[in-house]
């Protein structure tokens, strides 16, 4: 928790003041939660693009808002479905001493013994949900696929005991899948 983001407060105004503040270089957000009102503010997109890459997206963040210290995280980025820019930033404030549930990305390590016989790793959900405290949030959650074979599937229920984390997920959140490969079946008529 290092980064320290400069933010401005702003006043709530029009898409045009908005645009305004996109074209200078600016991020319009919003901060909201433990002992603060819903605030308004700005952000430069440059030193929020750097933080994010630097920490990562899950990380804890402290704002300074109008000289007091706050401690937030990320909560939802809106970006342009058009360019790599971000339009709007919802920020968190956190109170550190109490544990929050936040969507971590799951991270797949090791190389499945099944996709090496020609399966097809399939990974439905990017993400899962764990409640944690703050300063122990991790940047993802990291599965060993090494033992994977064709036709098994890796849920939440199997990994729960091992990761270390209260897990909000349900059980039968699927992690991994391993299909069999696709087979084409060809009739005789289809051959001639």
């Amino acid at each position: 928790m290092s980064t320290v983001l400069s933010v401005t407060k702003r006043e709530a105004g029009h898409r045009s003041t908005l645009t305004q503040l996109r074209k200078g270089g600016a991020i319009p957000a919003v901060i909201y939660g433990y002992n603060l009102d819903s605030t308004p503010i700005s952000i430069s997109a440059k030193e929020f693009k750097k933080s994010i890459q630097k920490n990562g997206q899950n990380s804890v963040f402290s704002m300074e808002l109008e000289g007091n210290k706050v401690n937030v995280v990320v909560s939802e980025i809106q970006q342009c479905s058009l360019r790599d820019e971000v339009n709007h930033v919802d920020f968190l404030a956190i109170n550190m001493s109490e544990a929050l549930e936040a969507d971590v990305p799951i991270k797949l390590v090791g190389e499945s013994i099944g996709v090496s016989e020609g399966g097809i790793l399939m990974q439905p959900n990017l993400e899962m949900k764990i409640k944690v405290k703050p300063a122990e949030l991790p940047e993802a959650i990291e599965i060993d696929i090494t033992n994977l074979k064709i036709g098994e599937t890796i849920t939440v229920a199997e990994i729960r005991e091992s990761i270390g984390f209260d897990v909000v997920s349900e059980d039968d959140h699927i992690l991994v899948t391993l299909m069999a490969p696709a087979t084409i079946e060809t009739t005789e008529e289809e051959q001639e």
